[in-house]
């Protein structure tokens, strides 16, 4: 009866993944939990549909153990109930904390369910984030953007600077996205007078006490005021128990149902669909960060994060190889099914919530465990690069008998940029660009103590190479990339003066009135780590490229290169810390900008770090503000001009003075976060679990106004070197010259990843585009091969649609900042 109030129950463990127990010990919890509650799904399968088991696990990796563990039968058995509605999977891998996780990170870490989706032709609409406190702005819309249609957040309420959990402006709503996607949320209030701890309505485990809680939602009047529905959802149960096997649920189910309220066994799923359909009309869309906390955490073991971030960046690059290497050895992903797949599961994995390492699992157990994680991922990402790579360089035609290698553009514009290509000697030559017979510049440098030949590789195809030949002789002597005096280097851009420490003091734009860009703040000036006094040299100088390597002491051990590359607007800054560390350490970088804007990459959007009401993007309460996320970028700008700050390797950064409870945005400056335990020695790894060298590269250029394509290109570039790899032609199926694999029609589309579909190059090439304008763009993007057929994804590539191809091209569109997945079939 519709008049009646529906509450449904929602029984779930809350998995504590490495903070409650070790692998093997949840491995054994979530096949018996998995087992237990199928059971008693086929057992009150007789039963009024409200009173039969149901389960929800909290994450994929829940069913990949099981997979991984049990027979065929036994695993069908377990779709069949999701299929059915008696279970409950999410696209998550597990309970995460999400901030400062890179967007294709995230995406990746849902690919598991998309193959199980696929396979079984079984949908997973919902997406969770629980117990941490905060959640990302852009989140939301790769969750939608993968198929999630529902999600709900309860808190922990602990270990937290958010203020006013238990005040929350709205109960339920639909979470939106720059892209204009939207996804159903469930996210209470933290009621804390129902049980009196976290156990409570809003929070993570709200049906812990299922007959006190059913009571308080139906007459409680402050909760009822608050969400007037009646269609209400508790949801949570195991709290921080390793295991959950009872039929409580059932229970409180049959006893609490009455004449006025119906109460389910529920599995989310049927709430959502229920509250939508009779409610949804009624709901505002509100879009805002609130922050980031635990996520936080991950910047205790700084140097093993940032490696996730690399191997995310050169997966772009590895995965463009393999198409075009699968295009014409359809085998070669064959072997690598099982780690990347693993792979994509870990890149879920390695942001789990308990970041914190404050539980019965030891610190020591849990930093060992991040390690794995990160290195299954590296190693997976390393090879498939290493391995592409060299397959390429065979399956390029050549001519002649002079050393000829190739170099990749993996991004979807032409660029100019450097290139190294490994040598075993220093002797006299040139570098000749094939496809022009015109000599470029080149020059010897040394990188990590090897030996390479670094080439300006200028107008190198989108999605392609070119390829170079090395000749005999000096031939054309061209002038340096830029001229060092003392500590200034300068070149037709830039005058830019370099302390021994390898902080940068000033900043000239010659282009625009030699303005100065810098300003101490802080007692810091850019790339400042603080240090006192160093030592400041020349470590090479060409015409391709000239460095300032900069070494200080005190009181860190540091080491910083300055790089000027030849016909680019790049300063190219490649910082070391030498040694181990305890404290929260940052990097400063002060602008000569006032009344600043700040727009920065926030998982999966980018976004202005204002408040709501100052035209920005950051909730003005339930929020912490003191360290926001920066992925590619942070771009801090005023007055008509600005600064781009790339960013490869770091994932937080602090605005000037900002606190917990105050957004700093008048200060411009940028605090970049280098590692520590941000919340103090309870809450992390300690002492970056025994690193001592830690990589942390940037870029900065100058510009007019802010121009969001043009943050996201450079520091896509500066992120994104240009690859190089030998020519042997063994089996030579692509041009000797030049080769472009794709072209987008629209400057403001970029490519963000291509790869061989993930269930095999026989059902074609999957490509992913981010509109970075804010207005919906029409373009065509093209390919080496004519387009036969073409499906719209979803991003974790389950077909959504039929696409269209026009003269063997795709013709699309796509939103304002929206990302969008195609699955293109070639000729």
């Amino acid at each position: 009866v519709l008049a009646q109030k529906r509450i449904y129950l929602a029984p779930d463990d809350h998995t504590d993944y490495m903070w409650t127990a070790d692998e093997a010990e949840y491995e054994d919890a979530f096949l018996t939990m998995t087992d237990y509650y199928l059971d008693r799904m086929d057992a009150t399968e007789a039963s009024p549909a409200p009173y039969q088991a149901r389960w929800n696990a909290d994450g994929s990796f829940w069913m990949w153990v099981y997979q991984k563990n049990r027979s065929a039968m036994q695993f069908q058995r377990l779709i069949d109930r999701i299929k059915d509605g008696h279970f409950s999977m999410p696209l998550n891998a597990l309970v995460l904390s999400n901030g400062g996780t890179p967007a294709e990170a995230v995406l990746r870490g849902m690919y598991y369910p998309g193959l199980i989706q696929r396979q079984y032709a079984v949908d997973f609409p919902i997406a969770i984030a629980m117990e941490n406190q905060t959640l990302p702005y852009g989140l939301s819309s790769l969750w939608a953007g993968s198929g999630a249609k529902y999600s709900w957040k309860g808190v922990c309420g602990c270990s937290s600077h958010v203020p006013h959990l238990s005040n929350r402006e709205r109960e339920i709503y639909y979470v939106g996205g720059r892209d204009g996607s939207r996804v159903l949320m469930k996210w209470n209030s933290l009621m804390l007078n129902v049980t009196y701890d976290n156990t409570s309505i809003g929070g993570y485990a709200e049906g812990r006490d299922p007959f006190t809680t059913v009571n308080f939602v139906d007459k409680n009047a402050s909760f009822t005021s608050r969400y007037p529905f009646p269609v209400i959802g508790i949801f949570g149960k195991g709290e921080d128990d390793f295991k959950t096997t009872d039929n409580e649920f059932i229970t409180a189910a049959k006893q609490l149902t009455n004449a006025n309220r119906q109460v389910i066994v529920s599995n989310q799923l049927d709430f959502f669909k229920d509250f939508e359909t009779n409610h949804g009309a009624d709901l505002e869309t509100f879009a805002a960060s609130y922050g980031n906390e635990w996520e936080l955490y991950s910047a205790s073991m700084s140097e093993v994060s940032a490696r996730i971030k690399r191997a995310v960046e050169k997966l772009r690059s590895a995965d463009a190889l393999a198409t075009l290497v699968s295009l014409k050895n359809p085998a070669f992903m064959d072997s690598r099914i099982a780690a990347r797949d693993k792979a994509m599961l870990n890149f879920g994995l390695y942001f789990e919530h308990n970041w914190t390492a404050d539980g019965p699992v030891s610190r020591a157990a849990r930093a060992d465990w991040q390690r794995k994680i990160a290195g299954e991922i590296t190693s997976y990402v390393n090879s498939l690069y290493r391995d592409a790579k060299n397959q390429l360089g065979t399956l390029i035609a050549r001519s002649g008998s002079n050393p000829r290698f190739y170099v990749f553009n993996s991004l979807s514009w032409t660029r100019t940029d450097y290139a190294d290509f490994p040598v075993s000697h220093k002797k006299l030559v040139h570098v000749v660009d094939v496809s022009t017979g015109k000599q470029v510049p080149s020059q010897y440098v040394t990188v990590a103590g090897k030996t390479r030949l670094r080439i300006l590789a200028s107008d190198v195809p989108s999605v392609g190479y070119k390829v170079f030949e090395i000749r005999r002789g000096a031939g054309t002597v061209f002038s340096n990339a830029a001229a060092v005096i003392g500590n200034v280097i300068e070149n037709d851009l830039y005058r830019v003066t370099v302390a021994n420490t390898g902080a940068i003091t000033s900043l000239i734009d010659k282009k625009r009135g030699n303005r100065e860009f810098v300003r101490k703040i802080n007692d810091r000036w850019v790339n400042d780590f603080g240090g006192i006094g160093g030592d400041l040299v020349v470590e090479d100088v060409g015409p391709v490229s000239v460095t300032l390597r900069a070494t200080s002491w005190n009181p860190y051990s540091t080491i910083s290169h300055i790089t000027f590359i030849r016909d680019t607007n790049r300063i190219q800054i490649q910082n070391n810390i030498r040694q181990n560390f305890g404290e929260v350490l940052t990097w400063g970088y002060s602008f000569e900008i006032d009344s600043p804007n700040v727009w920065h990459e926030e998982v999966g959007a980018v976004i202005r770090a204002k408040l709501l009401a100052d035209g920005g993007h950051y909730s003005p309460r339930n929020a912490r503000y003191d360290w926001l996320t920066i992925n590619h970028f942070a771009d801090v700008s005023g007055g008509g001009v600005g600064v781009t700050l790339s960013n490869a390797d770091a994932y937080y950064m602090k605005l000037g003075d900002s606190t917990h409870a105050v957004l700093d945005t008048h200060t411009p400056q940028l605090n970049i976060l280098a590692g520590g335990q941000v919340d103090g020695p309870g809450l992390g790894i300690p002492d970056q679990g025994g690193d001592a060298w830690f990589l942390q590269r940037f870029a900065l250029q100058t510009h007019d106004q802010f121009n969001q394509t043009s943050a996201m290109k450079f520091s896509l570039e500066h992120q994104n070197p240009l690859i190089s790899g030998k020519v042997t032609g063994a089996n030579p199926s692509y041009s000797e010259n030049q080769y472009s694999f794709l072209t987008i029609s629209d400057p403001d589309v970029l490519l963000w990843a291509l790869k061989p579909a993930e269930d095999g190059i026989k059902q074609g090439v999957v490509a992913r585009v981010w509109n970075q304008a804010d207005a919906t763009k029409h373009y065509t993007l093209s390919l080496g091969y004519d387009i036969l057929s073409a499906k719209r994804t979803t991003h974790i590539e389950t077909d959504i649609a039929d696409a269209s191809v026009v003269n063997g091209d795709l013709s699309a569109s796509l939103a304002a900042h929206q990302i969008q997945t195609h699955r293109l079939l070639l000729d």
